[in-house]
């Protein structure tokens, strides 16, 4: 059954919990597959999609029918709290980010991603070349974009682009080595 959406959220600005309830039924599992597609992880979505739904609650004032429908304000919104989650530090450190290739360039190669997760990458990045290990270093384990690490590292976005793609290449090398 389709859902007007734009009268739920001038309904939620108002502080209707019943319509918050019904845009929760209407696209909690739209929202839950944008999430998972971040998160990778059933639990953690499960957080997200809530922690989402509460920023809809509080922010529902700041949405503007010009700039967009409500659900691709949702969407942003659910997309944008799934980013934080996996760039905050407890997730780093319980091993639930991401693939490197999903984080920094998408080769479309699994073999890459599934050895990602093997456990002595930290031994095979350490044999990369400095540089590429600086990269690596700044997109994975420390979860920045190929933006941020031009913005702080003073390196030209397209050289950081190019020296991401070497490396990943590097590592890839290294790891069918490394077997």
């Amino acid at each position: 059954m389709p859902v007007n959406d734009t009268p739920l959220i001038e309904a939620i600005q108002q502080g209707d919990q019943k319509a918050l309830a019904t845009l929760y039924d209407a696209y909690s599992g739209a929202l839950n597959g944008v999430i998972l597609r971040v998160v990778r992880n059933n639990d953690l979505a499960q957080e997200v999609l809530q922690d989402t739904f509460v920023k809809i609650w509080r922010s529902a004032g700041a949405y503007d029918p010009a700039k967009g429908r409500p659900f691709t304000w949702m969407m942003n919104i659910a997309r944008n709290t799934a980013i934080d989650m996996v760039r905050s530090a407890a997730v780093r450190h319980s091993g639930s980010v991401r693939s490197l290739d999903d984080v920094v360039y998408r080769t479309g190669h699994d073999d890459v991603r599934e050895q990602m997760d093997d456990a002595g990458v930290k031994d095979v990045v350490m044999d990369l070349k400095p540089e590429h290990r600086e990269l690596i270093e700044l997109a994975y384990y420390q979860g920045f974009s190929q933006q941020e690490i031009a913005d702080n590292t003073g390196i030209p976005l397209g050289t950081v682009k190019s020296r991401t793609r070497a490396a990943l290449l590097e590592l890839r090398t290294q790891l069918k080595d490394h077997r």
